[in-house]
């Protein structure tokens, strides 16, 4: 994690930025992700995918990657990839993302961007790479040994980033070692090359991380999360077998009452209320009333959503067509880029 002092200028940066956006948001061009390991779920929703449909109605030239190759990182399989891409553009599409105005795109379909891998890496030194704490957390939580693409992992990100000419990434406070190393590589190759790519600057999210549905983090193998592409009926399953307490009375304590307060953060997130106004409402209605509660706001907020979702679940060539224009647009771009890199270096034959 980032220490305090360089946090504070980031946080700084960040809020800069946040204004510059508001009147001049053709300046920017936005890159952010997700890895396809499995269904985007609420904590996906509310953390990043509605702050990118903010940013795409503003006006910013908005990019996003399906991570498909950072898949393997960690992992020693590609099963259900395909399934995964596809169910994602669907969610994309659904949640807002309009693939006339953002570019989402695979990894795999870019072979310019990935080559960009091999300058870079001569700007980074192995110290720099193994200090980084985003792969020292990854390593630990996948219980992998440490490989060659886990060790250059941010390299990559940079890459992402920087292919596009990229000088805003939506981020959290723990992925700002990334953004300075992207940072780092801009910085070293202009001057060693000549300019080429733009100066990054990390955007931080300020919306609280939801918890699951057990007041843990939210996640699929937890069992905790409500997926996007859930139905009605499905959501309203997960959440009457969610555990609470046998307490009757409904308070907002996540430390000491963590199923109760998940539900209730579900809740407040999807209705705009305070979590801990919805408690004091519930009162002695106990966990069933909760509950019902918690159902009636995700499946509300959700049902638009849904319902956009289901048309494109129905018409699988269409998000086939959106995947593939967004990959031509992708190679375009990054073929540019390794053109303007391959001169800056002296490398046109």
């Amino acid at each position: 994690m980032a220490n305090e002092g360089s946090y504070e200028a980031a946080s700084k940066r960040s809020d800069e930025i946040a204004a510059d956006l508001e009147v001049h948001p053709e300046k920017y061009t936005m890159l952010t992700g997700d890895r396809p390991t499995g269904r985007l779920h609420l904590g996906h929703y509310f953390g990043t995918l509605k702050g990118r449909v903010e940013l795409q109605e503003k006006g910013c030239r908005t990019n996003v990657l399906i991570a498909d190759y950072q898949v393997i990182t960690d992992r020693d399989t590609t099963e259900h990839i395909q399934d995964n891409v596809y169910n994602m553009v669907m969610d994309y599409l659904a949640c807002g993302l309009d693939p006339n105005k953002t570019m989402i795109y695979c990894h795999s379909a870019v072979p310019a961007c990935n080559q960009l891998m091999l300058p870079f890496l001569s700007l980074v030194s192995e110290a720099e790479l193994q200090r980084n704490p985003t792969v020292k957390a990854e390593m630990e939580a996948s219980g992998h040994e440490l490989t060659g693409l886990l060790l250059t992992y941010p390299v990559h990100q940079a890459c992402d980033i920087l292919f596009c000419k990229g000088n805003v990434v939506p981020v959290g406070r723990d992925q700002l070692p990334h953004i300075e190393l992207t940072r780092t590589i801009a910085r070293r190759f202009n001057n060693r090359y000549g300019k080429v790519f733009p100066e990054v600057g990390a955007l931080l999210s300020d919306v609280p991380l939801l918890p699951g549905l057990d007041g843990r983090k939210m996640s699929k193998s937890y069992g905790n999360a409500i997926s996007i592409s859930m139905t009605a009926e499905e959501t309203a399953k997960r959440i009457k077998k969610s555990q609470t307490d046998s307490e009757r009375m409904i308070t907002f304590d996540p430390e000491n009452r963590p199923g109760v307060s998940g539900l209730l953060s579900t809740a407040a997130i999807c209705t705009g209320r305070d979590a801990a106004e919805i408690a004091e409402e519930i009162g002695m209605g106990g966990s069933g009333q909760l509950k019902k509660y918690t159902t009636e706001a995700v499946n509300n907020y959700f049902e638009p959503i849904r319902e956009r979702r289901h048309q494109f679940e129905a018409d699988l060539d269409y998000v086939k067509d959106v995947l593939h224009e967004g990959n031509r647009r992708a190679n375009e771009v990054a073929e540019k880029t390794l053109g303007e890199v391959q001169e800056a270096m002296g490398m046109v034959y």
